[in-house]
């Protein structure tokens, strides 16, 4: 791990994804981060099927999009969502 590394977890932390961001047809538009287990989910927000589910690691998301490095202090139980992948990011509490 190098110092530049933007988050607390380390780059093999497992994370939730979708098929579309994995594949490159969809960016990440929305993170989550779950109040109790503390794991991060980065979302397209154009499906909410489980089949399109998949598990990966920290490190790979930031390989595939650079930009989520800006939400990496999220706090649990927050989320950050944003219009496209050159828009700033919104945050605010999930509930």
């Amino acid at each position: 791990m190098t110092t530049d590394w933007p988050f607390e977890d380390t780059p093999n932390t497992a994370c939730i994804t979708t098929v579309h961001v994995i594949e490159r047809r969809r960016p990440i538009l929305l993170v989550t981060r779950d109040e109790e287990e503390c794991d991060f989910q980065f979302l397209c927000g154009t499906t909410n099927n489980s089949d399109d589910a998949r598990v990966v690691g920290l490190g790979s998301i930031l390989k595939l999009d650079p930009t989520v490095a800006e939400v990496a202090d999220l706090p649990p139980g927050w989320r950050a969502w944003r219009d496209d992948i050159g828009s700033p990011w919104s945050r605010a509490p999930v509930r």
